[in-house]
């Protein structure tokens, strides 16, 4: 940040620190605006634009802004065009070191400091904003990111705040490494769980520890949760659906048109996310940071307290089977992802997908189904199920767009299971002998995965399916006929 300030050089240069919430822009604000100030004409540090403008207004801002540098206790502006042209007049000879810090909206950088001749030369404006954006569009003239802290600074900042001390005493060396991991380098984090921990005994450290698990810190998640707030429905949609779903996954072309199929527009919303700190891509894959993702599935949480099943999206194994077991599905469910810790064998009602009209999202890992129907008292009594042939038979397809089921149990799919617009269908190491006979539309289906599925004897007729691009028949090793439809499928990469 010193490099890029060149203090000494005569231009006036516009400054931008960026990154998440709590990943500490303020505290590198303040550090280089105690060490600097003192060597400009004059200085001002304003704090929590956002909040402050909501408050009391950006007029308010204007005058603590021109009576810090000015040292006059009464400013008089009437309206925020007038307060504009009296900064801009009355800075415009003068080498001036301006803080704004938590800018969101363009408004607060065109009423406070609009443009580099604003300022005289030597100038040097600070601006925090978890807006990249933002920051460029004002034409600042470098943007330093704030990253998370590596894990020996991470352990010094928790220590600091735990036991006024860098580094832990003896006996808590362990468990302060486990706080330290689940707060993933973000300052704020350490900084609140090592203050809430500070002279506690080990049995509460590890009481602490039990419930963060089961409730993240809420003093956190309501920080973290501003960024999210300013956020338009569709792109809040589309991070809440990576926080539940997609965080991890490889963003392929395929993953672009499922989201494009969601109506996110996600070239353009994805950008966005990342902008404002919200995603990060690594590797060709969407990252989400840890306390994000916990703050984006507490926001589905609130959704219904006490009923999973009126949760809009599911990903936690436990609430998953809940739904499942008791047949507790309903219209509100967009998305479930299932992936047990471990391998079971699970029990559900035939018709437990029936209600959920708006499933988009369907993924079932880990773990063997058996359908049960309690239409019958006597079976139900004698505990004996009946086995039913296809468990998708019921399953509503006109929203559905992703289907993973691993270890499928059925050996076919259902004639009644037209599933139109879906983009990805996954079928590994399923019992299918057959697919189905005939021709099946398939019209929107870009990825079919059948590896694994020893039990295939052929492929279908894929007349149906005009837009396949991968085919993944890797392990099928009772394969013996590939259906000569194949040479259609003129987009297979």
């Amino acid at each position: 940040m010193m490099n890029i300030l060149g203090i000494g050089l005569d231009d006036v240069r516009f400054i931008g620190i960026h990154g998440m919430a709590g990943v500490g822009k303020t505290t590198l604000a303040k550090v280089i605006y105690d060490r600097i100030s003192h060597q400009f004409e004059a200085s001002s540090f304003i704090a929590c634009i956002r909040e402050e403008t909501r408050n009391r207004g950006l007029v308010s801002l204007q005058k603590q802004l021109l009576s810090k540098i000015f040292m006059e206790r009464t400013i008089n502006i009437w309206d925020d065009r007038e307060g504009m042209n009296m900064i801009r007049n009355r800075l415009c000879y003068k080498k001036v070191f301006l803080v704004l810090v938590d800018v969101e909206i363009e408004e607060h950088l065109t009423t406070l400091a609009g443009s580099h001749d604003w300022f005289g030369p030597r100038s040097r404006i600070i601006l925090t904003s978890r807006d990249n954006h933002l920051l460029k569009r004002h034409g600042v003239n470098d943007i330093y990111r704030v990253s998370e802290l590596n894990n020996d600074e991470a352990l010094q900042l928790f220590s600091l705040a735990a036991f006024k001390k860098p580094y832990p005493r003896e006996n808590y060396v362990d468990l302060s490494k486990g706080f330290v991991k689940y707060a993933q380098g973000l300052p704020l984090a350490l900084k609140v769980l090592g203050s809430s921990l500070f002279g506690r005994g080990t049995n509460a450290w590890k009481g602490a520890w039990d419930q963060l698990k089961a409730n993240p810190n809420k003093e956190i998640l309501d920080i973290l949760q501003v960024g999210f707030d300013g956020l338009e429905d569709l792109q809040k949609k589309l991070f809440l659906d990576i926080a539940c779903f997609f965080n991890g996954e490889l963003l392929d072309n395929i993953l672009m048109d499922i989201l494009e199929s969601f109506g996110y527009y996600p070239y353009l919303n994805i950008d966005i996310l990342m902008e404002r700190s919200l995603i990060t891509i690594s590797s060709k894959k969407l990252m989400m940071h840890d306390l994000l993702q916990k703050m984006g599935q507490e926001i589905i949480y609130d959704e219904s307290p006490e009923e999973p099943g009126r949760h809009s999206r599911l990903w936690h194994y436990k609430d998953v089977l809940h739904v499942l077991k008791n047949n507790t599905g309903t219209d509100v469910i967009e998305g479930i992802v299932l992936n047990l810790p471990n391998q079971n064998e699970e029990r559900f009602h035939v018709r437990t997908f029936s209600k959920m009209k708006k499933l988009r999202i369907l993924k079932i890992r880990n773990t063997s189904f058996v359908n049960i129907s309690f239409s019958n008292l006597y079976h139900k009594l004698l505990n004996l199920h009946w086995h039913s042939g296809d468990p998708l038979r019921f399953m509503p397809t006109h929203r559905l767009r992703v289907l993973e089921w691993s270890e499928y149990p059925s050996k076919s799919l259902s004639n009644s299971f037209q599933p139109d617009n879906l983009i990805e269908l996954r079928f590994p190491c399923s019992h299918i002998k057959q697919l189905w006979k005939g021709i099946k539309s398939f019209g929107s289906l870009k990825r079919f995965d059948l590896s694994g599925s020893q039990n295939l004897l052929e492929t279908p007729n894929f007349t149906g399916v005009p837009s396949l691009e991968t085919l993944d028949l890797e392990g099928c090793t009772s394969l013996s006929k590939v259906h000569k439809s194949i040479g259609v499928l003129k987009r297979l990469r």
